[in-house]
């Protein structure tokens, strides 16, 4: 929806933008380390910063204005999805089907051809469960203990999971960014699926030509253990999801009948009971709560700034810059990515960036499911890169506990699916030809 012409646009309504920078970055950059403050803390310090500059209003009313925003349709169904998102990812493990799911794709890997291989497993892992630290956090260890006894290169096997995580935290129909990007644009995950497929397969596939070649190795492992029929049993939920959103069934619908099948499954091929799996239910929809309190409280930020003139503001300044729909990607694409800097989190900056992509592609005609799919990969791309984001910090953390020793800072030479895919998205606003999208 357009920025209504009757809200003036107001450079002083930007301070809370200014504001959560200063403080979360600020705060961040002082004590080492970027997860030392809550995110939901920095929107309601930013929050509360929005409150003081509007004077002209009455207390009541300015909270009336920023409950809406809260409670705004699209934030609502976002917090629904990310909750059933994260019911369906908790049962789903608890019913074994991540540790069955490295178990096949190690079977099906040659050793000789493990760092390509190891793209590969995690690649599949994070579409299957939509969080690329979940995904590192499972694949990592075992990739850890393979550079070990076999003499890899750390960097490379490191780079390889990272990559494949991220890949699938762009693709995955459950991942947070994809909740975050199809809502704000109002697009089915389906067709940002699709659409987005063009755009990150061919930094996918170079990704691995490059593992085939830097990554060859000589040495053999014996055989991992058997695969059974639970192993296999238990990955139908993820195939279940996979399946299921690419023939379009409604999100919600298919979210609810995972989770209903990732609980049978574990009942009947992990041994747990109906009350454990309930129970993992639980903690999952609990996982989820930052991701939640940061969802409301930007939806009543975004919605003050944009009362008080704001985001008119900032739309008339970036409006000098666009002439045409390919520039106004390119600016859609700089503008998540800019905000994923300052934040080191893919799912916010899209949150952010979101509505205000929504504006500036309407006004210019773009694709919806273009500018989806460039606010989720271009979001992936940098988190992928970052040494402060969590998935650096993650996999450093692992290979130190593991007893090998690596820097954040010393893995970005083999981050090669990030760089691809920042690289093949510019490719692909510069050779698009003008949407038909009416």
């Amino acid at each position: 929806m357009t920025t209504p012409t009757t809200i003036r646009p107001n450079i002083r309504s930007l301070i809370p933008f200014l504001v959560f920078l200063v403080f979360y970055l600020g705060l961040s950059i002082w004590s080492g380390d970027f997860y030392s403050i809550p995110m939901p803390t920095a929107f309601l310090v930013a929050s509360a910063a929005a409150f003081a500059l509007n004077r002209k209003q009455s207390l009541a009313e300015k909270t009336d204005i920023f409950a809406k925003g809260m409670g705004e349709t699209n934030i609502m169904l976002m917090c629904l999805i990310f909750i059933l998102a994260g019911s369906f990812a908790a049962t789903a493990k608890a019913a074994g089907a991540v540790d069955a799911t490295v178990l096949i794709c190690r079977h099906l890997i040659p050793d000789q051809l493990l760092v390509a291989g190891f793209f590969l497993i995690s690649c599949l892992i994070s579409l299957a469960i939509g969080t690329s630290c979940g995904t590192i956090a499972a694949v990592m260890p075992i990739a850890a203990g393979l550079v070990q006894a076999m003499n890899l290169d750390i960097c490379l096997m490191t780079g390889a999971v990272i990559g494949g995580a991220m890949f699938g935290d762009n693709m995955s129909m459950i991942s947070d960014t994809t909740i975050a990007a199809t809502r704000t644009q109002g697009v089915a995950m389906r067709d940002k699926f699709i659409m987005n497929l063009k755009m990150v397969l061919p930094a996918a596939a170079i990704t691995l030509v490059i593992y085939l070649f830097t990554g060859q190795n000589d040495a053999t492992l014996a055989p991992a253990t058997t695969i059974t029929f639970r192993d296999i049993v238990a990955t139908l939920p993820y195939l279940l999801i996979l399946a299921g959103a690419i023939a379009g069934l409604n999100v919600l619908l298919l979210l609810f009948i995972g989770t209903v099948l990732s609980i049978a499954t574990g009942c009947l091929a992990n041994d747990m009971t109906i009350f454990q799996m309930l129970t993992e239910g639980g903690k999952g929809i609990q996982s989820m709560s930052e991701t939640l309190m940061v969802a409301i409280l930007a939806g009543g930020l975004l919605h003050t700034i944009r009362h008080n003139g704001g985001i008119a503001y900032l739309m008339e300044k970036i409006e000098r810059l666009i002439n045409s729909e390919r520039k106004c990607e390119l600016g859609i694409m700089a503008l998540v990515s800019c905000v994923n800097l300052f934040t080191a989190n893919n799912t916010v900056a899209i949150v952010i960036s979101g509505p205000i992509a929504k504006d500036l592609s309407n006004k210019y005609r773009c694709d919806s499911r273009r500018v989806a799919s460039i606010l989720d990969a271009a979001s992936c791309a940098i988190q992928g890169l970052i040494p402060y984001g969590a998935q650096l910090l993650i996999a450093v953390g692992i290979l130190k506990n593991t007893g090998l020793s690596t820097g954040a800072l010393d893995l970005l030479g083999t981050l090669y699916y990030p760089i691809l895919l920042g690289i093949t998205l510019l490719i692909s606003i510069a050779l698009h030809r003008k949407s038909k999208q009416g």
